[in-house]
């Protein structure tokens, strides 16, 4: 039996409009064979359900206008609401201050990517989550 590809949603955070990094993340995960859903910009309850409709494995965010953590946290509580906090691996990625990592990881993403994360390691931390 054929393996399931792994699919991931992908957003920008908010209204961030910075989105060359999610577009090259997103051709990374493509030619590493998983399967991608670009919304552009959604807010929180966009994003959370797309997810639901599309059954996506993982759902990544990135922000790099400085709304992870408000936004973040709006994200997770969604997902809770939802349902899918437990049953989906959340990621996020962008210009993310080192001293906001523990606060992301405890408000429940799964995985946090600050600049300069190599195609390597998403590739494979995103594999590992699944």
């Amino acid at each position: 039996m054929a393996e399931k590809n792994i699919k991931v949603l992908l957003s920008k955070l908010g209204l961030d409009v910075h989105s060359r990094g999610i577009f090259i993340v997103a051709k990374i995960l493509r030619d590493a064979g998983m399967d991608i859903i670009y919304l552009g910009n959604s807010m929180p309850d966009q994003i959370v359900k797309a997810a639901i409709q599309e059954d996506v494995d993982i759902i990544g965010v990135s922000s790099l206008g400085g709304a992870h953590l408000t936004l973040g946290a709006d994200l997770m509580k969604e997902a809770e609401k939802e349902g899918i906090k437990k049953s989906k691996k959340f990621i996020i990625g962008g210009a993310i201050s080192p001293d906001d990592i523990s606060t992301l990881k405890k408000i429940g993403f799964n995985s946090i990517f600050t600049s300069g994360a190599t195609r390597e390691e998403i590739i494979s931390n995103i594999k590992s989550l699944v």
